[in-house]
């Protein structure tokens, strides 16, 4: 067995009085096997030589046409012959090589596996950083064999380079961990290692699951070397500790670019750099913006086998009605949501959702209809539409939200577009004036109230043109750009309201 810790020699002296009693014994042990080999090469061809010429003789009687040779010898002799042939053929003397007791090929010259052996051992003294050695007894027997069966010098190097590995493996216990062919470390304990792998497993699995598997390729390589061990925490803190994704998020009614970082715990400008094609400050609703998400550098894929109940939708039936407009609908009816019971295989990443394969839904509870009417009457001039237009032209001064104006922070809850004074504002849907009058900071303002409830708010006007009750249609003149109330210069302060609460406009401008 090679060791670690090699004992120290004082001078040559010392290391002839190591080396010289190792090389009398080795070379006398040589010297015995050679003479062994000698002595039975000899005899076999003694042998060997002997039933030839018999043979030959036995054939040369043959054909010659002696009158006592018999076809029987004949058939004989030639049989003889055609054995020695293929022996000769196909078999070679050989000697069967021996490492501690166990027949491991076989070669026609020594040398090949003491070749070997020198590969070997200069190999494992460049990766130990000591002279190792091979110390196992090799034994050679006097054999005959296949010709196609002879072992290679590479085939003991293979041998001899695994004998190394085990030797060497349980004293040193270095494994290197390697994740999608990046090394991100080296530990002493492939044990524990394993224990760590089980439990990043576990922090996944509930009663449900059904397999667990990592997405990464991780890797455990034994290594003889290391200049830096990592303990299992620290190896545990590499493999779990978050990298950046990307994921995606829908806008919904309300979102503002900036709420939506501050719920994905961003930046405003690393939101930028991941949607450099959206502008900012006008989304809409179902606008789909890449976010980030935290993963962690190992992660794992669960399948869970569940079993749950889930509402089956209502089918609707709609009737004309002649009394509401066109575009318009009630509902008449409101049916009931039937249930299913559905069994499906989840497949997570790290716990989230990821793909839902449904194998089976079963109706518990049938739905009932929801009748609705749609309406068929013509709509007038000055009914809603149910989208908004730009009330006047102009550069955005003001953004929805917070802000700094008059030396203090304040919220602004709508936008305010520059124009010059007197320049037409439009209502930006058709509806009924619920107000218009001088209102505090907005000055002169006029509100629509459209067919939905939403109400739309046009403030700071040098003058309104319509009345409370009026009606009015999209894009009709309402007031006059001014800079009445709290302003700062003439503009068109341009709210929208659902259920009274203040709403981004450009998410439902054009």
């Amino acid at each position: 067995m090679a060791r670690a810790n090699r004992p120290k020699l004082n001078g040559y002296g010392g290391v002839l009085r190591m080396i010289v009693p190792a090389l009398k014994g080795k070379v006398r042990k040589a010297a015995q096997n050679y003479k062994a080999f000698r002595r039975e090469a000899r005899l076999w061809q003694e042998d060997m030589y002997i039933r030839l010429r018999r043979a030959a003789y036995r054939c040369h009687e043959a054909l010659a046409g002696r009158r006592y040779a018999r076809p029987g010898s004949f058939l004989s002799t030639s049989a003889v012959m055609g054995v020695g042939l293929i022996v000769a053929t196909l078999y070679t003397t050989s000697y069967a090589v021996f490492v501690d007791g166990e027949n491991v090929g076989a070669v026609t010259d020594q040398s090949t596996v003491e070749h070997a052996v020198s590969t070997v051992e200069a190999r494992g003294s460049r990766m130990l950083g000591y002279e190792y050695t091979v110390d196992n007894e090799i034994d050679y027997r006097f054999a005959l064999t296949r010709r196609s069966e002879l072992s290679q010098r590479q085939d003991f190097v293979d041998y001899f380079s695994a004998k190394m590995d085990e030797t060497e493996e349980d004293d040193l216990r270095y494994y290197q961990i390697v994740l999608e062919g990046r090394v991100l470390g080296v530990i002493d304990s492939k044990a524990e290692f394993n224990v760590l792998l089980q439990e990043l497993r576990a922090d996944y699995v509930n009663e449900n699951t059904v397999s667990a598997e990592f997405v990464e390729e991780i890797q455990v390589q034994p290594v003889l070397l290391a200049d830096e061990v990592v303990s299992i925490d620290r190896m545990r803190e590499i493999l779990t500790e978050n990298t950046t994704g990307e994921t995606t998020y829908t806008v919904v009614s309300g979102d503002t670019f900036s709420t939506i970082a501050y719920r994905n715990d961003m930046s405003m400008s690393d939101l930028k750099a991941l949607n450099p094609d959206v502008n900012i400050n006008k989304l809409s609703i179902g606008q789909v913006l890449n976010v980030k998400e935290l993963i962690p550098r190992l992660s794992v894929r669960t399948v869970e086998h569940v079993t749950y109940t889930e509402p089956i939708p209502c089918p609707v039936q709609t009737k004309e009605d002649a009394s509401i407009y066109v575009g318009t609908s009630k509902i008449i009816t409101k049916g009931e949501e039937g249930e299913a019971e559905v069994t499906a295989d989840v497949v997570r990443i790290n716990g989230v959702e990821k793909e839902r394969n449904v194998l089976e839904s079963r109706t518990l509870v049938e739905p009932t209809t929801t009748i609705k009417a749609v309406g068929t009457k013509p709509k007038p001039k000055t009914a809603s539409n149910g989208y908004y237009k730009w009330p006047c032209s102009g550069k955005i001064t003001s953004y929805f939200g917070y802000r700094r104006i008059f030396g203090s922070r304040s919220y602004h809850s709508g936008i305010d577009i520059a124009a010059p004074k007197g320049t037409a504002v439009k209502a930006a849907d058709g509806g009924k004036v619920t107000f218009s009058g001088y209102k505090g900071n907005y000055g002169y303002l006029v509100i629509v109230t459209h067919d939905n409830g939403t109400q739309t708010y046009y403030g700071h006007n040098s003058s309104n043109l319509v009345s409370a009750g009026q009606r009015v249609y999209q894009g009709q003149t309402i007031a006059r750009v001014g800079s009445t109330g709290r302003s700062t210069g003439n503009h068109c302060h341009f709210e929208v309201r659902i259920r009274g609460s203040s709403v981004n406009p450009l998410n439902y401008l054009p």
